[in-house]
């Protein structure tokens, strides 16, 4: 049987409302584990603080002084959600036999941790939390989210469908991350690249028990973006076969143009002329943003820059200040 040293790591931004509440339900829970005996005794909470600015970390030194069950990680500044979730988890690679991420808003369903510690002692490195439905949606969330993935998959990156960050991985499975050193994460699209032997969870995801959701529409695409342009090149085939495109339909005009001049019909249509002008100078510029985008991440890929820097541990025993990834 593998190991069952289990962590659950929370990422945590801004969470002052709704983090006693988390804390107490993942305490249980980790208590009738370990009770259990599918989690070991050295199993922990790990809430990771992406430098918020109210009394999230506060809470955290709190829980930590009261209950050895939970530890925590400090990071510097706010370095947003994916690279939290990481420091989280290469934070508890070195301590976990599993690890469980998910977030701090409580929902994602809980009691769906006992069903994927089964699936790991069964012999399943990574296991998806996928939503079974998304009937308690808007109609506009459920449309949008449900392009998102359809979208992701049009343009290349493989992900699984209505599965965000809910997931337990083995500790072989973040060696396997840990190999990936990219700047830019889209943590979603990452874990598949893994391989080794998965499995899925359906649940049904709840509503947030307190506070404001941290991602709104405008986060939401450009979280979209981030992970097109981070896991596939398939837009920048597309501008060429679009390029491709418009070099046979100006080959067209080229043609009926000619052929108007021969039959005596010279009277130039100022309409069609000005909207071809908007159409192509529109297309080269959505073309040229499309290609920063990409060379932007080059550019930051190159500096190398640490993902994160930790200023604080909270664990069984207390690391240096200052680690880096």
């Amino acid at each position: 049987m593998p190991g069952n040293t289990l962590y659950i790591v929370v990422p945590c931004y801004n969470e002052e409302e709704v983090l006693p509440e988390t804390a107490r339900r993942l305490g249980e829970k980790l208590r009738a584990l370990i009770a259990a005996g599918k989690a070991g005794p050295r199993s922990r909470v790990l809430f990771v603080n992406d430098g918020s600015k109210d009394r999230t970390w506060e809470i955290v030194r709190g829980l930590h002084g009261g209950d050895g069950l939970f530890c925590g990680l400090d990071l510097s500044r706010n370095r947003g959600h994916q690279n939290a979730l990481l420091a989280g988890l290469m934070y508890a690679r070195e301590r976990a036999d599993m690890t469980v991420s998910m977030d701090a808003d409580l929902q994602d369903d809980v009691d769906a941790v006992d069903a994927m510690v089964d699936k790991y002692l069964d012999g399943v490195d990574i296991v998806y939390g996928v939503r079974s439905s998304r009937e308690a949606d808007t109609f506009f969330k459920r449309t949008t989210a449900e392009a998102f993935y359809r979208l992701m998959g049009l343009l290349g990156a493989e992900t699984v469908f209505n599965h965000a960050d809910f997931r337990l991985m083995s500790r072989r499975a973040l060696d396997g991350l840990a190999q990936f050193k990219e700047v830019n994460l889209f943590l979603r699209g990452i874990v598949p690249m893994i391989g080794y032997r998965t499995d899925v969870v359906e649940y049904r995801r709840g509503e947030r028990f307190a506070g404001e959701s941290k991602y709104p529409l405008k986060k939401m695409v450009a979280f979209a973006l981030e992970g097109v342009t981070s896991l596939s090149v398939k837009p920048l085939r597309m501008i060429t076969g679009l390029g491709f495109l418009i070099f046979l339909v100006s080959l067209g005009m080229i043609a009926y143009n000619v052929a108007r001049w021969a039959a005596g019909n010279t009277v130039t249509g100022w309409a069609s002329l000005a909207c071809s002008v908007w159409l192509i100078g529109g297309l080269i510029l959505l073309s040229l943003g499309v290609i920063g985008e990409y060379l932007g991440k080059l550019y930051l890929e190159s500096k190398g820059r640490p993902r994160f820097l930790v200023r604080e541990e909270l664990g069984d025993q207390d690391g240096e200040n200052g680690t880096e990834f």
